[in-house]
């Protein structure tokens, strides 16, 4: 069974910084697409990130380029989402997601709340 566990959320000002981790067991972490997603209360869930093929593949989308990073360490089974520059807009709660073909898992999610 997969099991993603989310970490690194909080409350931040707006210019403030903070570090995702999404610690992954049941799976081989290489064999697998690791993406972060963000979900505010009435919007649907936005993929901002994902890793794949050894983090040889990175995506974001085009509101965070240039100010998130991810980041994997297979010897931890763990992806990491570097966020720099937050603002407002980045309010939301974040989630952890792992797919392979017909296997889709997500995380339980961290708050991640920035002020202006």
């Amino acid at each position: 069974e997969v099991q993603l566990v989310e970490s690194g959320g909080g409350l931040v000002q707006a210019g403030g910084s903070l570090r995702l981790s999404c610690t992954a067991s049941g799976l081989t972490f290489d064999d697998y697409t690791i993406g972060w997603f963000r979900q505010v209360p009435g919007k649907e869930r936005e993929e901002v990130s994902c890793i794949c093929c050894i983090g040889h593949y990175a995506y974001y989308t085009d509101s965070v380029k240039g100010r998130f990073t991810i980041s994997n360490d297979n010897t931890k089974n763990t992806v990491y989402l570097q966020m720099t520059s937050l603002n407002p807009e980045d309010t939301a709660v974040y989630y952890c997601n792992a797919r392979n073909g017909p296997v889709d898992s997500w995380g339980q999610g961290t708050q991640v709340t920035i002020s202006s």
